[in-house]
């Protein structure tokens, strides 16, 4: 069969299957306007708890005027071409530099885009002869590098220490007859849930067995620990994890990540990343850009603090409320109810054009069947009145549910936007 004509006739896979009717609405809709609180979709004003911009820092007055001034100085195409041959500068080496003080590592490499940094740092590290032992809900970044390993890769159930552990003596025995070694990787915060990787408990199995660990700190970067330098410091193992990896799309608010550790590791890995190697480098107002973020992030305890507050007033809340938000202790703040499909995407209507209310919602088979999950996400520029105002709607829609309110089927051709 021809390719084009089995993808003309396919349903679209897992989420392409819900285009027709969810198009503009559900997926790829369209917020607007300065990012704040309040939003525009859809043509009304939503208060909005979708973004991952826990500090607040994408409309902070000091990153717009170093933004602005930095794309008016340099543009967006300088430095041309991949670090490698013809796109590498001071600045980015500045930038390097910082991040590896900040994490106290040796050094550090900067990512044009973190999902592929991590692809390509997991490929990089590991031959056949190794093992890749990881969790079984890592992002799909990881998923997809895993995937690129030619050898063994041994899954674990989520956060389960003694599953962990032997999959860990597993792999050892397996390395004794390949003479490979054994790369761990975990995430700091898992991005759906909010729940922290068990970094401390995983780390204690180094006295035990030979491995290293490499840890996907997205969503911690910035935000977790004292200082801000991610779930690591949070749990006071910043040196025995060995590779930490962070990204500048949630507490910078921007494009690309990094990747600290070792200096000779670092140092391989500059030479050996194929998705930095064969592409472009950030460009220049990115990267001073950034720098900026990064200086903010340093001295950011005050807007920490507002992150945290607005953090456990909303979780503290949903629980008081008796809402289920599972074991969120990040900022990702899930909440779980019980319904199907229709009554997910009915309650979705009534929260985006009654309420007034713009968060994710994620259904089966994402989660399983007869599992509602909404996922908001509270930063610094949050009030405490949007959180009381947010805790009231779901609590009228925590009844509505219960009532059947939201049973039978919505038709939303009349707000999709095409």
């Amino acid at each position: 069969m021809d390719i084009f004509d089995r993808i003309a006739h396919d349903e679209g896979g897992p989420l392409g299957q819900y285009r027709k009717r969810a198009h503009g609405y559900f997926m790829f809709p369209k917020l607007e306007g300065e990012i704040n609180p309040y939003m525009t979709f859809n043509g009304k004003k939503v208060l909005a708890w979708t973004f991952n911009n826990y500090l607040g820092l994408a409309n902070h007055p000091e990153v717009r005027k170093v933004d602005a001034e930095a794309a008016a100085k340099w543009g967006l195409a300088y430095p041309m071409g991949a670090r490698m041959m013809s796109g590498h500068t001071s600045l980015h080496e500045k930038m390097e530099r910082e991040l590896a003080e900040f994490e106290k590592k040796e050094d550090a490499y900067l990512f044009n885009f973190g999902y592929q940094g991590m692809i390509s740092t997991i490929d990089a590290l590991v031959t056949r002869h190794d093992i890749i032992v990881y969790d079984s809900e890592a992002h799909a970044c990881i998923m997809d590098g895993v995937r690129l390993h030619m050898g063994q890769r041994i899954v674990y159930p989520h956060n389960d220490i003694e599953k962990c552990e032997k999959a860990l003596e597993r792999a050892t025995k397996l390395c004794e007859k390949s003479g490979g070694g054994i790369l761990l990787i975990t995430e700091g915060v898992y991005g759906m849930t909010g729940g922290l990787g068990k970094l401390d408990e995983i780390c204690k199995l180094k006295k035990k067995y030979n491995f290293r660990i490499l840890i996907d700190d997205a969503h911690g970067f910035g935000v977790m620990g004292p200082h801000g330098r991610g779930t690591s410091e949070h749990f006071g193992v910043m040196d025995e994890v060995d590779l930490y990896f962070g990204a500048f799309a949630k507490s910078m608010a921007c494009i690309g990540g990094f990747i600290a550790g070792r200096k000779d590791i670092i140092n391989y890995l500059r030479y050996n990343l194929r998705s930095q190697i064969y592409a472009k480098s950030l460009p220049m107002p990115i990267v001073e850009g950034c720098l900026k973020r990064l200086e903010l992030i340093r001295k950011g305890d005050d807007l920490r603090a507002r992150l945290w507050k607005v953090t456990r007033a909303l979780q503290n809340g949903l629980r008081e409320r008796g809402f289920d938000i599972g074991v969120a202790e990040a900022c990702v703040t899930p909440v779980f109810l019980h319904g199907d499909v229709p009554e997910a995407t009915n309650i979705l209507v009534d929260l985006r054009e009654n309420y007034k209310i713009f968060c994710s919602v994620v259904v089966y088979p994402v989660v399983p069947r007869g599992v509602i999950m909404f996922r908001l996400i509270p930063t610094a520029m949050h009030e405490l009145e949007h959180v009381e105002y947010t805790l009231n709607a779901f609590a009228e829609i925590k009844k509505k549910l219960e009532a059947g309110a939201y049973k039978g089927s919505t038709e939303i051709q009349d707000m999709a936007i095409d």
